[in-house]
């Protein structure tokens, strides 16, 4: 059951953004709601950040602005791209 803390991250999760929806939808629908507290609590704060931001993180993560988000990044990336 969600508590309603996921419920409003998945919803703050959907961005409407192609470039970014392509990494958080499938990271909602398959992983969110079974990754570790940390984890979640990670997405959230990656979340919270603006889309220019985000944009730049996952094109070139060496600007991401900790090594957290960084590793991230990348996990979410290898859900998607093997």
């Amino acid at each position: 059951m969600m508590n309603l803390q996921q419920r409003k991250t998945i919803y703050r999760a959907r961005r409407g953004l192609k470039e970014l929806d392509i990494y958080f939808d499938p990271y909602v629908r398959q992983y969110y709601l079974n990754a570790s507290e940390t984890e979640q609590k990670l997405f959230e704060e990656l979340i919270e950040c603006e889309d220019p931001d985000l944009l730049d993180w996952f094109m070139n993560e060496d600007k991401s602005p900790s090594e957290e988000i960084k590793v991230f990044i990348q996990k979410l990336k290898c859900y998607i791209h093997g």
